[in-house]
């Protein structure tokens, strides 16, 4: 009998003890996350990107950069701001003179489990601006890609 209460007390307190680490670890989820890069911030020569997840497996991310900005709407394959994702995109490439499009597109964005990474995919023209240069003014759909590190957080 006393030796049941002692195995039944040991169990109790590893029990208690998994909980609690189990549950620090649930509460260090990282949420968000920012991606410097080239083509980043809708498509910038050299841009920032913020993404909130929203949810397990769904993002919202806002970018900008040099005479670019961007927003999209992110899949992610795994429920974790780490893992690469599918995500509808939206740049809008140059400001005012010096506007040349707005693409609107699905993406593929790879994500390393650490710091790099690298987008594909290919935006619908919306509009053209007028520093769009001839040869692309009547092409509908544009390649859209991207390469940079990120760094996660909460």
């Amino acid at each position: 009998m006393k030796k049941s209460i002692k195995i039944f007390f040991i169990l109790i307190v590893f029990v208690i003890t998994f909980q609690k680490s189990f549950s620090q670890e649930i509460e260090h989820i990282e949420k968000n996350a920012v991606t410097f890069g080239i083509f980043q911030g809708g498509g910038a020569l050299i841009g920032i990107d913020l993404e909130q997840m929203v949810s397990k497996r769904i993002g919202l991310q806002i970018g900008a950069g040099i005479l670019a900005f961007g927003a999209g709407i992110n899949y992610h394959l795994k429920p974790t701001i780490r893992s690469p994702f599918l995500g509808l995109a939206y740049w809008h490439q140059g400001l005012q003179s010096t506007y040349t499009q707005s693409l609107l597109g699905p993406t593929f964005v790879w994500r390393s489990k650490k710091l790099f990474t690298a987008q594909l995919g290919i935006g619908f023209k919306i509009q053209n601006g007028p520093a769009i240069l001839p040869q692309y003014e009547n092409i509908p759909v544009m390649l859209i890609y991207s390469i940079g590190i990120y760094f996660p957080g909460n």
